[in-house]
């Protein structure tokens, strides 16, 4: 079967394809530039624990080493401080690291891959699809014609995949503009984010503003700086003013040595396509999204794209189109995207526009503060990621449904579990093989080797249960789970994302719920479930 493509080989594409590679699907990337990419060190992502997960199980590199955790995050006002979050107390550090050494890791792995071809100075500029595949063609030095299973556009906000596709790309331009300094100092405080609204240096006018302060490895510092609406040009004379007063009013005299690394402006556009797919075209990332009003997230959205598309794709290219899996694509990720897109809009006039909601509301700057702390930092209304509980692959009506602390749609907590071979790994290291998960809460089991209890209690029925699942399921067990009862059964998605939690070995709901979460288009029965563990309890 043809191989599929990928165009765009920014962080997106190149973890689309080493992700449909650990699943055995060939791939090629179209790739515009050189094959390298520019270090541009104000050119910065922040990671949340399931994102920074997805890359390094893909890439097999720590990513830690590359940038900041960071220690903690602070949220100003003028001169008071308002809101103090301590990692490690409240949950995981964010990562934050300059986007050409995310790049840089993805490309090193995939030159490792066997399964994967990046095509450089190749531009897309035709896609001919018919029933069976698709056929692309590129010009550049060696234009030419490509033939695949499947197309996926990761070329960013001017996708021409999505203009090929005609499809349309509406919503809001300039939303937010930030000015952008990459630079190494000394600062008050170290390993620690600052969220300034209204410093008392800029006491007056429309760009009192705020500014941002995100710290990188090696004593450098991502500093933002909100504009006021306009398009008045970002000068580089501007740029070093507001680096020199921003360093002086936070060091509280004179400005303290720097030296400036990088500069930019970041223009955020809230832009959301109507269609993510088109027979055997998709799109992803900023080909499908933009939002990000607080600067820095935008990429990580497009990340949890890849990884969600990955294991339907692999499924439909090893096994056949699935149409209903490959719907869920779009219905699960654009309602995500929409809903993310819809907090920022209803929130950010208010946020921005001083006394309106103050007036209304008492304590209202405070609240403020703390929103877009939290938006920021990938938490509440505005940053919080979006979960999946409306995805139509929910199964619907199982008897033996029980509520654990992670919602049925949402990520799965990372837990100790003991594989297959009797080892012990992360849940999270089970993910994106393209295999279900069918994991048993059993206390006990971690202190005895996996041979001793594997032939014991509900395990046989559980095990034949899982081999006569409708698609290949790996089974699991771990002493614990937050808020699951012993004997729970979690069904787990390849992705990570939670399917149902079953109150004890329920062959017919298990199945139901595995059928239903790829997409309804399965061989066998539940009756088959129901005898090979009734067959396995009678042994």
């Amino acid at each position: 079967m043809d191989p599929v493509i990928i165009t765009g080989a920014g962080p997106v594409g190149l973890t689309l394809a080493l992700a449909l590679a650990r699943q055995e699907v060939p791939c090629v990337v179209l790739d515009e530039g050189p094959g390298k990419d520019e270090p541009r060190p104000a050119r910065t992502v922040v990671l949340r624990e399931e994102a920074v997960a997805l890359v390094e199980r893909l890439t097999g590199t720590p990513l830690t080493g590359l940038g900041s955790r960071w220690a903690g995050w602070r949220s100003m006002r003028r001169k008071q401080v308002t809101r103090e979050v301590v990692f490690g107390d409240t949950g995981p550090a964010p990562l934050h690291l300059a986007q050409h050494e995310l790049t840089g890791v993805l490309r090193t792995a995939l030159a490792r891959e066997r399964l994967v071809r990046i095509a450089v100075d190749s531009r897309l500029d035709g896609i001919e699809q018919e029933r069976s595949g698709v056929t692309a063609h590129t010009r550049g030095p060696a234009g030419t014609w490509w033939r695949g299973s499947y197309l996926v556009g990761c070329d960013g906000p001017r996708s021409t995949v999505r203009k090929l596709q005609d499809i349309r790309f509406p919503g809001r331009t300039a939303v937010e503009r930030y000015a952008v300094a990459a630079l190494r100092t000394e600062l008050p405080w170290t390993d620690e984010a600052v969220l300034h609204r209204l410093p008392p240096w800029r006491t007056t006018g429309p760009s009192a503003g705020e500014v941002v302060g995100r710290p990188l490895p090696d004593g450098v510092w991502r500093l933002d700086w909100l504009l006021p609406p306009g398009k008045d040009l970002v000068t580089p004379e501007l740029l070093v003013n507001r680096v020199r007063e921003t360093l002086a009013g936070w060091s509280e005299g004179s400005t303290p040595a720097y030296e400036l690394l990088d500069t930019g402006v970041h223009t955020v556009h809230h832009r959301l396509a109507r269609r993510w797919r088109v027979g055997r075209v998709l799109l992803t990332g900023d080909a499908a999204h933009l939002l990000g009003a607080l600067g820095t997230q935008g990429l990580e959205e497009g990340l949890l794209d890849a990884d969600n598309l990955a294991w339907k794709l692999a499924l439909a290219w090893h096994y056949g189109p699935r149409e209903a899996l490959l719907d869920s694509y779009q219905e699960e990720r654009r309602a995500a995207i929409s809903a993310r897109l819809r907090a920022a809009d209803q929130l950010l006039p208010l946020l921005r526009g001083g006394g309106g909601l103050r007036s209304y509301v008492p304590g209202a700057a405070r609240g403020n503060d703390a929103l877009l702390a939290d938006g920021h930092l990938g938490r509440g209304a505005l940053g919080a990621p979006g979960t999946y509980a409306g995805s139509p692959l929910a199964p619907r009506g199982l008897a033996g449904e029980v509520a654990v602390d992670t919602p049925p749609g949402t990520p799965v907590t990372d837990v100790r579990v003991t594989a297959e071979d009797g080892t012990f790994v992360r849940l999270r290291d089970r993910l994106g093989r393209g295999a279900l998960l069918v994991v048993l809460i059993a206390p006990g089991t971690g202190v005895w080797e996996r041979k001793h209890w594997v032939t014991a209690g509900i395990m046989p029925r559980l095990a034949a249960a899982v081999t006569a699942l409708p698609h290949r399921a790996e089974l699991l067990v771990t002493e614990s789970y937050p808020g699951a009862a012993a004997h729970t059964v979690l069904l787990v998605r390849p992705d990570g994302h939670l399917v149902t939690a079953l109150n004890g070995v329920r062959p017919a709901d298990l199945y139901a719920a595995a059928e239903s979460a790829l997409g309804g288009a399965a061989a066998g029965s539940a009756t088959e479930a129901e005898e090979g563990a009734a067959a396995a309890g009678s042994r």
